[in-house]
């Protein structure tokens, strides 16, 4: 594709959405070249779609943890993009170990330490995690 026809479909998915992309082009030498794309509609569909369905599960969790039938660990991971493994990795536990504090009941019963690990694996405070989903929170 020539430099002049890389796609500017302005995307539509968060207020104040200003990401570019780089893609390669090729210039007027026939050269490839780097040019800045704020994608195509496409691609910017799928993309909206993506999001749309992690604000959901999202909403789903939050209400979960607001009823007290999960622990706020699983809405923080899925908050930032993670999957079990992931969170397992950056808490240096084990995933089953990991799975058992998404559990209410464990969640509070860990150390201080652990919710300190936790807290910065999701960059957030202590206080955050441990007061998210409360019913005056």
């Amino acid at each position: 594709m020539n430099i002049n026809e890389v796609p500017q479909d302005q995307r539509n998915i968060k207020p104040g959405d200003t990401l570019k992309k780089l893609v390669y082009a090729v210039d007027k030498d026939g050269k490839y070249t780097g040019v800045n794309s704020v994608g195509w509609e496409a691609e910017n569909v799928v993309i909206k779609q993506a999001w749309d369905d992690i604000d959901e599960h999202l909403a789903e969790t939050e209400a979960q943890v607001r009823a007290g039938t999960l622990s706020p660990i699983p809405y923080f991971m899925l908050r930032n993009l993670m999957d079990l493994a992931l969170l397992a990795r950056y808490a240096g536990k084990w995933q089953w170990q990991v799975k058992r504090h998404f559990k209410p009941e464990v969640f509070k019963k860990l150390s201080p330490a652990m919710l300190a690990k936790y807290a910065e694996v999701f960059n957030i405070t202590t206080a955050e995690l441990t007061g998210f989903g409360k019913k005056n929170a």
